[in-house]
């Protein structure tokens, strides 16, 4: 039996829903993939949860569907909506891929954001890669992603796994920020105890909040426990960009032990919406880890 496009985008948009209702629901309409798919999402643009426009950004990036580009591009031309759902929409149009997009993201490439400056050029740096890996073997050479996700940068060569190596050119600012998430990448598909590790500093380099955040991102991807103390402290850390604490909230809930459930428990009154409601998606995340549910997303409907 075929999935009911509308029946889960009517969860989806329903404002009166619970949050992590809404979230299982896209998630459910990403899997579907297709352009009825898209327009539900589209549709649920722009909520009044940062969150969640956030997580409809990305989402249209992953399933790499050309027909949410306007969409996309007409969120990251709007300066007055809010910096975590225009670097989405940047990201999303860099994961989607279209060498007819460059010019777009170009443009913004020094925008007064740097969260969404900094998201355009790596986006820039991705299709330009896309254009020209056609040229080159390189792709075959990397370190194999057991994720799944559509990444803002290729990982780097299959050559350099020395996690010191890896982690030093990862937390040198003077690298571009291209070359640092290519290290950052490595070090997650390496994914054990060591690269986590090593991942952890880079919640540390104070040059740049959208690093820290994709950092972030990537433990929760690794679900490793050894990644939990510094992902505590950061998401505790009020004076932190709510970017970088929101995704500590979401990778804690992904790893799912019961220190991250009393730190999320924690957060739940916090003063920052987007962390709050972080708090209470990873929650139920941290619930769907902890039971025998097949898949995070069936739960929507």
């Amino acid at each position: 039996m075929g999935l009911d496009v509308n029946k889960i985008g009517g969860v989806l948009n329903n404002t009166s829903a619970a949050l992590s209702e809404r979230f299982r629901a896209l998630f459910m309409l990403r899997s579907v993939g297709s352009d009825a798919a898209v327009k539900q999402i589209e549709k649920c643009l722009l909520d009044k949860s940062d969150l969640l426009n956030h997580e409809l950004a990305y989402c249209l990036g992953q399933m790499q569907n050309t027909t949410a580009l306007p969409k996309l591009i007409g969120v990251l031309e709007d300066s007055s909506l809010a910096p975590i759902l225009r670097h989405e929409a940047a990201e999303a149009i860099g994961a989607i891929g279209e060498a007819s997009c460059l010019s777009v993201l170009e443009k913004y490439c020094n925008d007064a954001c740097q969260e969404v400056a900094e998201t355009c050029q790596l986006a820039v740096g991705r299709i330009k890669w896309l254009r020209d890996k056609e040229n080159s073997s390189e792709e075959a050479k990397l370190i194999p992603s057991p994720f799944k996700s559509v990444d803002p940068t290729p990982s780097g060569l299959g050559s350099i796994t020395d996690v010191k190596i890896l982690e030093d050119k990862l937390t040198n600012s003077e690298n571009t920020m291209f070359e640092r998430y290519r290290a950052m990448f490595s070090l997650r598909n390496l994914n054990t105890d060591e690269a986590a590790v090593a991942l952890t500093k880079g919640l540390y380099s104070s040059d740049s909040a959208l690093f820290r955040h994709e950092v972030a991102y990537v433990l929760g991807q690794m679900q490793l426990a050894v990644a939990v103390p510094d992902l505590m402290k950061t998401l505790s850390d009020r004076n932190e960009n709510c970017m970088v604490r929101h995704e500590c909230a979401e990778a804690l809930g992904s790893i799912a032990n019961e220190t991250c459930l009393a730190t999320l428990n924690e957060h739940l009154n916090d003063p920052s919406d987007v962390v709050r409601e972080s708090c209470e998606v990873a929650l139920d995340m941290y619930k769907y880890e902890n039971s025998d549910e097949f898949n995070y997303a069936l739960g929507a409907v």
